[in-house]
């Protein structure tokens, strides 16, 4: 029986792939016995990183940032199947001099992504949306995979969410077959009060009267492309992209970690393991709703393996996590409680919870 580590990151310190090795470290330091790492994600960023941890090979290529400025960006590969991470190319990180850009920021190079994913030999691609830089409706991504989005004389629409408010026809008759599986726990409409300008717009930058112009932009796409999908579940994910793939490119829509964990082969790492690790860098209300080491959790549990948490802070209640399965709860916070050098030192404190973890773990004859 083994020790299976599955983390997810630690935002800003630490990646999946860093917190499970230095688990493994812990555990090396205290017991014998044999773990097993698996990083994992929940589609959005690091969800490529993961894919390569379990055995996909990274491939570059040369996209379009959200802005339109050149960068290379990757996927990962294996076989026929591919994960594309959308922050990659189109996420927030990559906006020059982190200059938000909403009514103009596209997903051209997400969709550029997808294209190169399948020029190398792709018949199905992994989706993972999150950390959009952009509210286009996914519109620069279909671009990018051979529509044509045109307003009244004809003339392709230049870029961003804005332009979308004059858009008359769309030519799909170009476009790049592929098969797309949506990674995302995010289950907003395209449009509305819960829909993808009105909530996440601001995030990236959208001011009260940017909302309305990207709303208007939002609901013209819809007009043209299938307004009977605007209300589904997940369609305002990643700006609209969601609605895209699912109104245009025939997605099936997975909750993120469910469909990562998957992807990686957990059930069969879990089979072997007699406990399971995972965390990551904060453990709240928000990680209830289904990121990854609750989807960790939900998982392992189905086979009857128990689950520890080591994780940056914890901000919930230990009636709480209990209540969600958790055996315990490891917090680098209750160690350091300087938020600051909790994050500064996240190696070094991670290996002295670990190893405390454990102790406390162990296996007994």
């Amino acid at each position: 029986m083994t020790v299976l580590v599955a983390p997810d990151k630690f935002k800003g310190s630490l990646t999946a792939a860093e917190v499970a090795a230095v688990v493994a470290e812990g555990f090396a330091a205290v017991s014998p016995e044999p773990v097993r790492q698996l990083p994992v994600a929940d589609g959005g960023d690091g969800t490529v990183e993961a894919a390569v941890a379990a055995g996909f090979r990274r491939v570059p290529a040369r996209v379009h940032g959200p802005t339109g400025r050149r960068t290379t960006a990757y996927f990962a590969l294996r076989g026929e199947v591919a994960v594309v991470e959308l922050a990659e190319a189109s996420g927030l990180h990559r906006l020059p001099g982190g200059v938000r850009q909403p009514l103009t920021a596209s997903s051209t190079g997400t969709g550029e992504l997808i294209a190169a994913a399948v020029a190398a030999g792709a018949s199905e691609v992994v989706l993972g949306v999150g950390g959009s830089a952009c509210t286009d409706g996914g519109a620069g991504m279909l671009t990018a995979l051979g529509a044509r989005l045109l307003d009244a004389s004809g003339s392709p629409l230049p870029p961003g969410g804005a332009a979308l408010a004059s858009l008359s026809t769309v030519d799909f008759s170009g476009m790049v077959p592929v098969t797309i599986s949506l990674a995302s726990d995010v289950d907003n409409p395209l449009l509305g009060p819960t829909g993808a300008a009105a909530v996440y717009g601001p995030q990236k930058g959208a001011s009260p009267q940017d909302v309305v112009t990207l709303e208007r932009g939002l609901r013209r796409l819809a007009e043209v492309v299938g307004p009977e999908l605007a209300e589904s579940p997940g369609a305002g994910a990643a700006g609209g992209v969601g609605f895209a793939a699912l109104a245009v490119l025939g997605a099936r829509m997975s909750p993120g970690s469910r469909l990562v964990l998957e992807l990686l082969g957990f059930a069969d790492a879990v089979r072997d393991a007699r406990l399971v690790v995972t965390g990551e860098g904060s453990l709240d209300e928000q990680s209830l709703r289904g990121k990854a080491p609750v989807g960790v959790l939900r998982a392992a549990t189905a086979s009857g393996v128990p689950v520890v948490a080591v994780v940056g802070r914890c901000l919930l209640p230990p009636e709480r996590w209990r209540a969600a399965g958790f055996t315990a709860v490891y917090a680098l916070t209750e160690v350091e409680p300087d938020a600051d050098r909790c994050v500064a030192q996240a190696r070094s404190l991670l290996r002295r919870r670990a190893e405390q973890l454990a102790r406390e773990h162990r296996s007994h004859p």
